[in-house]
């Protein structure tokens, strides 16, 4: 049996509910202030989750609900300007400590380091987004515990596209079935799948009726041994939560 060596997690939705308490709210405040009417209530932004990448999604919402705007010359600077106030409270709104890690992932990272697994992320948001929720969550320590931190624009296509686990698994110099990735959608899922990684799902309120065929499991969330986790689809055996031991076990 190949001995589990590492790791992958992505970052929004999955490390934190960061779309719907965090990028959403944060999206809306940089229309504001550009002078915009637009909103991005909660039924909305689950539709333009379907869009990986927070410009390609304001893109994509002017095409579907603002398709005026596609005349403008300056479109890419607008969507430029937007995605970087955004990334601006999004900030803010972490300082805050109002976008919480979900149940699990603290305990776990911990645990994986104390039993010697390797840490990465593979997300499509930005380097800064991630840097802000992992300073803002864990604390400055926390930036060393990623060998890889691979995120952004750093490969062509991203999610459902395979491109950025491949990435990660290039830098951390290891085979696929020697990762596990924790995803939260069917995007992320069909991008580490693709990449020949096997896949923990644990879904939120955005993701939750998506396809998660050939996941190894889904789950509400990770769990705490005083909060047991509620199996979607998968078998965990006895276990109630999401440990290191579990893990290494296969």
């Amino acid at each position: 049996m190949t001995q589990l060596k590492a790791l992958l997690f992505d970052v929004d939705g999955t490390l934190a509910d960061t779309e719907r308490d965090g990028h959403r709210p944060a999206f809306n405040q940089a229309f504001t202030e550009a002078g915009l009417d637009w909103h991005w209530d909660e039924t909305l932004y689950g539709e333009l989750l379907q869009v990986t990448g927070g410009k390609e999604r304001i893109l994509f919402f002017i095409e579907h609900y603002q398709p005026a705007v596609l005349k403008q010359a300056n479109l890419s600077q607008l969507i430029a300007h937007l995605h970087k106030r955004k990334t601006h409270f999004y900030f803010e709104l972490l300082q805050t400590g109002a976008i919480p890690l979900r149940t699990g992932v603290k305990r776990l990272l911990q645990e994986a380091r104390a039993a010697g697994l390797r840490l990465a992320i593979v997300t499509t948001t930005t380097p800064e987004n991630v840097t802000y929720l992992l300073k803002a969550s864990l604390g400055e320590e926390a930036l060393t515990w990623f060998e890889c931190i691979a995120a952004g624009d750093i490969v062509p296509k991203k999610k459902p596209a395979p491109d950025i686990y491949e990435y990660a698994l290039k830098q951390l110099k290891l085979r696929p079935d020697e990762c596990l990735a924790f995803e939260d959608s069917e995007n992320g899922l069909k991008a580490a799948l693709g990449a020949g990684i096997p896949t923990v799902v644990t879904v939120n309120n955005y993701t939750a009726q998506q396809n998660f065929t050939n996941a190894l499991v889904v789950i509400d969330h990770l769990g705490e041994p005083d909060q047991p986790c509620r199996v979607l689809q998968g078998n965990l055996g006895s276990h109630t939560y999401i440990h290191s031991d579990l893990l290494k076990a296969g």
